[in-house]
């Protein structure tokens, strides 16, 4: 997975990039709007994992991760104004989902916090750089139907960025549309920043911290958000004595780490889940699409699986916890085979029967 942290400038965007990946990235105000990203991978915790681990004893134990990559602030008429480059546009398109910092402690240089309309600002930025792309490519089809080269796929192609260059000239983004399977396809290699999944991380000063419900429950009516006190968790990171951070994230009602909080927010934004392997060799969280088959699950461990895929063992991990053992798993009758449209559930624990 890969996480895309962007903001206004001076949002605490590269604070709450270090708080996350207890990196030491220089924090700035006003950093150049090209310069180059800070890049860490973060490892999700998965106690299912700590605590299969305690029962095979396996030679490795692999969790997921998630690649944080913090982003230089861009201002209000970045977009027109050329502010996006070929490079961070490549770079925007490569990410699963995007986590909106913003501000919400007071800033000498910018005053009080307009959390509400920052997000505003954001959002419009994204707009204006998808429009600019569609009318673009727009213009292109039409150029080459003026030409004599039109066909069928660019007829269609054109009437889905029409609909499109509707909804964004409405200062609406892309993924409030609706499309069918034959659009999907068509958009599917634009990757439009308007379209993807995003959250947003509600940037708090130590004293505002927690005091926020009504804000955040206006912010929820259209993205899911998280809150952290940037500036305290950053140096939360940094100590090196475990029950000392305990305590102070005691006193500040933190009952998570803010990577750990991050990354729950990240899996329900996505409706990612988990399913894990075990064995003597590897113990392992797999990280899927709510909603996939046993051959996704299969194809995401290897596509020979998926290919020559015959049956999925699965049972799962509550129930293995229950019965203690896979033996007694079986003795229970809660061991099943499972078929190609089996729909894997978080913390099932599958092993593949294929053949190539």
């Amino acid at each position: 997975m890969k996480i895309g942290l962007f903001g206004l400038p001076n949002s605490g965007k590269t604070t709450i990039f270090n708080a996350l990946t207890q990196s030491d990235a220089e924090v700035t105000a006003y950093a150049k709007a090209k310069a180059a990203p800070n890049i860490a991978v973060i490892t999700v915790a998965d106690e299912r994992v700590d605590r299969l681990a305690e029962f095979y004893s396996p030679k490795k134990i692999t969790y997921p991760t998630i690649e944080i990559v913090d982003f230089a602030g861009f201002s209000e008429g970045s977009a027109k104004k050329g502010g996006f480059s070929g490079d961070q546009l490549t770079a925007f398109k490569s990410l699963d989902a995007f986590a909106l910092v913003v501000r919400n402690f007071r800033d000498d240089l910018t005053g009080d916090p307009t959390p509400l309309k920052d997000l505003e600002t954001i959002e419009t930025e994204f707009i204006l750089a998808d429009l600019i792309a569609v009318e673009s490519r727009l213009e292109k089809i039409r150029w080459s139907c003026k030409r004599g080269k039109k066909t069928a796929e660019l007829e269609a192609e054109e009437r889905v960025l029409k609909k499109i260059e509707i909804q964004l000239n409405d200062t609406r983004p892309i993924r409030e549309l609706a499309f069918d399977g034959s659009e999907k396809k068509i958009i599917s290699g634009f990757q439009y920043l308007s379209k993807k999944p995003s959250l947003v991380i509600l940037n708090s000063s130590e004293s505002a911290f927690g005091k926020n419900s009504g804000l955040l429950g206006e912010i929820s009516e259209k993205w899911r958000v998280i809150e952290f006190a940037g500036t305290f968790e950053m140096e939360l990171s940094k100590l090196s004595d475990a029950e000392e951070a305990m305590l102070f994230m005691k006193d500040m009602k933190i009952s998570d780490s803010a990577r750990d909080r991050l990354t729950q927010c990240s899996y329900e934004t996505l409706g990612y889940i988990s399913f894990l392997t075990v064995g003597a060799d590897e113990v392992r969280a797999w990280t899927i699409q709510q909603g996939a088959t046993a051959v996704d699950a299969a194809g995401s461990i290897h596509s020979d699986l998926a290919r020559g895929f015959i049956r999925a063992e699965c049972f799962s991990y509550k129930d293995f916890i229950e019965c203690g053992s896979e033996k007694a798993v079986k003795d229970q009758g809660r061991f099943r085979l499972e078929g190609k449209e089996y729909t894997v559930n978080d913390g099932d624990i599958l092993s593949i029967r294929f053949s190539v």
